[in-house]
């Protein structure tokens, strides 16, 4: 009976020994897609837990790995613009400078460091100076999205009471102008893909002649208030008000009778709009 009671006390010790435990500075990611870049950060969330951070546990002046463990990481599927600097899409690390004023970001092209003794300046793909604030206390270390509007958005750091922020620009347009390709190549294109990528084309001012023809392609298809309204839009940017003017008092009509409040504002403001240019 002992013989086969040991063995199986050794193999539940061994499994006890290999059970997962609780980090002191568990792994965390954020991503976000601004414009249609993706951006995502990977990093270990150690904890003030007491102590005091910026200035002692983190000395100002000197590199430090921007959290716990194996090094952070942030990711971009397209180039962006960091505080004015052009980053290349790809994988940095993340290192930092912590200083009172301001800080440097360091995006580092090796990715596979532990701690900032590997930390080489000389592989540094930019170095970003951006300023330091404070803000509400922050137990955990968090890197968070803020401000996204189009193609810009905020990436964020927060620990203790110390925040900095890296504004982040990326430029959809050539991405958008080639998915609309794509999308509208196919031959069962439907009324939304010529409907949405007139729209796209209308929000950032270019193909507008292009966008014209899709948007008269989408109501032909499928005439909805909404469609009839970016006909109108794409009547005015080819400089045929009238034309836009009587398009959008037809949409501003059918959105009343479906009762779409935001479409009958949108209507009226474009047609006042329009009226107003023509004085």
């Amino acid at each position: 009976m002992k013989a086969l009671v040991l063995p199986f006390v050794a193999l539940f010790s061994l499994q006890a020994t290999a059970q997962d435990l609780p980090q002191a500075s568990p792994s965390g990611s954020v991503e976000q897609v601004i414009g249609l870049t993706k951006v995502r950060v990977d990093y270990s969330r150690p904890s003030v837990k007491g102590r005091r951070i910026f200035g002692d546990l983190v000395p100002y002046g000197k590199v430090w790995r921007t959290g716990a463990n194996k090094n952070t990481t942030i990711e971009f599927s397209g180039p962006v613009k960091i505080a004015d600097q052009e980053i290349a899409a790809g994988k940095y690390s993340v290192f930092t400078t912590p200083n009172e004023g301001a800080w440097v970001v360091h995006l580092n092209k090796n990715t596979d460091l532990w701690g900032e003794d590997e930390y080489k300046e000389d592989e540094n793909a930019a170095s970003l100076k951006v300023e330091s604030g404070s803000g509400e206390f922050t137990e955990t270390m968090t890197f968070e999205f803020a401000d996204l509007n189009g193609d810009n958005g905020t990436l964020v750091l927060r620990w203790e009471k110390s925040k900095i922020a890296l504004p982040i620009v990326t430029d959809a347009t050539q991405q958008g102008l080639a998915n609309i390709q794509e999308a509208l190549a196919k031959p069962d294109a439907k009324a939304g893909a010529y409907g949405s990528s007139a729209r796209f084309c209308l929000d950032r001012n270019v193909m507008t002649k292009e966008a014209l023809v899709w948007a008269r392609k989408s109501v032909s298809m499928d005439k909805k208030y909404w469609t009839v309204h970016t006909l109108a839009r794409a009547l005015a940017a080819n400089g045929m008000t009238e034309e836009a003017i009587a398009t959008a008092e037809e949409s501003l009509k059918m959105a009343q009778e479906e009762k779409s409040e935001a479409y009958v504002k949108m209507n009226r403001e474009r047609i006042q709009e329009w009226t107003n240019a023509g004085k």
